[in-house]
């Protein structure tokens, strides 16, 4: 069989592997998150006939992700947060000229294409989410997620067992066909990525935590479960996944398997397709999007403009609007409102907002100046190029309650930081004026 060409898009240095194959009328990129070997997959006579099955009704986009399979590794001391992971996503699609595109995610990649799809509705036509969850680990809401003592036990198999014939041996609902697959497979799961970068990752992300985000997914989504799953794919991770992302379809099918192409295949394959169609159908667009809201303003401005005088004043409060708008394209992040002393800017993912703040406290101060910031991620409305909505509510209300040379950020940007170098202090519960309910804070440590 003549497999597709392996090619990289890049992010920043690191490299990305991605095929393209099919000629459909919309664009499907698969993420695969186990693991993943762009070369290797086609060695499979399973794995091949399920890329080629979705490849018959779209143009099917293959990647690897960051730090597998044929893309740049990453080394145990160097595994990048979920930010990173979610801007490969569009990297990915530039390189392969695709402006939108449905979204077939696996397992672990369910995070990634979860938060791109919600972030990036514009470029998202549709997401399917197959076996996967929103939670790494056990809370009140997903007790059925391993607990850390169980991941514990899971990272002690994988140093143990991984990538050898005993880890696949031992997995509970390894469904093989044959001597030759199971060969395969193993080879194919030690090539896709070391067993001490596996663990590295799990420990990495094992608090990361997208219920925050479900809410604000506005594309057809698919949620695809195993109804007799079992760990982090319980079927209860399937539905807890469809009750959240307004207007999902839930489909159980019975596998015992979280490889897609085994067990359920054509199932899975033909669910994929009629999303497809039923995109292909769909004129709707959205104008909601998940996004991170900074607010910034200059604490006690009437009485330093007072003490400076107007002409010294607009030429310090020039100089502070130069210092913001810099850290803005530094940080990547969108100008949306200038009022007086104070600064309304929107990012694509919260940590780049979070360090943002943190550089124009610090790049203000020699100014005499001293800046409070509130940073919160949740859905906003785009009307006019202006937003709205309850989240830039949010921010504006956690900006007002910090002190000077302080970012307070909402409960949702702490989780969805983790891993990205950020630390952060409990700073309490607090009523926002004209906010339903009580709002846990954090304070952004320097």
């Amino acid at each position: 069989m003549l497999t597709p060409e392996t090619q990289y898009a890049w992010n920043g240095d690191v490299a990305l592997a991605y095929q393209v194959l099919g000629q459909g009328p919309v664009d499907l990129l698969y993420v695969e998150g186990y693991a993943s070997h762009a070369d290797l997959n086609w060695e499979s006579p399973y794995l091949a006939r399920f890329l080629l099955g979705l490849a018959t009704h779209a143009r099917l986009i293959v990647m690897d992700r960051r730090g597998y399979g044929c893309s740049d590794r990453f080394s145990p001391s160097d595994i990048p947060p979920l930010e990173a992971t979610v801007d490969d996503i569009g990297d990915v699609l530039d390189a392969a000229a695709s402006e939108r595109a449905v979204i077939l995610a696996t397992t672990f990649a369910g995070f990634i294409a979860a938060v791109f799809a919600a972030s990036h509705p514009d470029r998202t036509a549709g997401l399917v989410l197959c076996d996967a969850f929103a939670t790494y680990s056990a809370t009140e809401e997903t007790p059925w997620m391993p607990t850390p003592d169980e991941w514990e036990r899971l990272v002690h198999r994988i140093r143990e067992t991984g990538g050898t014939s005993e880890w696949i041996d031992r997995a509970p609902n390894a469904s093989f066909i044959g001597e030759r697959e199971r060969d395969w497979f193993i080879k194919w799961q030690r090539s896709a990525c070391a067993p001490g970068a596996l663990i590295a990752s799990a420990r990495r992300h094992m608090h990361t935590d997208i219920r925050g985000v479900l809410s604000s997914i506005h594309v057809p989504t698919l949620v695809i479960g195993d109804t007799e799953g079992r760990g982090l794919t319980h079927p209860d991770s399937s539905r807890f996944l469809a009750e959240r992302i307004r207007g999902a379809e839930l489909v159980m099918i019975p596998r015992n398997d979280e490889h897609p192409w085994y067990a359920g295949s054509d199932v899975i394959v033909r669910e994929v397709h009629r999303l497809i169609e039923s995109v292909r159908a769909e004129a709707a667009t959205f104008d909601r999007a998940l996004a991170t809201v900074l607010f910034t303003d200059i604490v006690g401005s009437t009485q330093t403009a007072a003490g400076l005088g107007d002409l010294g004043w607009r030429e310090v409060l020039e100089r502070h609007h130069a210092i913001v708008r810099s850290m803005l394209v530094r940080y990547r992040g969108q100008e949306v409102d200038t009022a007086g002393d104070g600064f309304l800017a929107t990012f694509d993912g919260p940590a780049r907002a979070v360090r943002c703040a943190q550089q124009i406290e610090e790049a203000v101060r020699p100014l005499g100046l001293e800046v409070r910031a509130g940073v919160h991620t949740g859905e906003v409305e785009t009307i006019d190029d202006k937003v709205g909505g309850i989240a830039v509510t949010i921010g504006a209300r956690i900006a007002a309650l910090a002190d000077g040379s302080e970012v307070l950020v909402s409960q949702t940007v702490k989780d969805l930081t983790v891993g990205s170098g950020l630390t952060f202090e409990d700073a309490g519960e607090h009523e926002l004026k004209g906010v339903p309910d009580r709002w846990r804070l954090f304070r952004a440590v320097p």
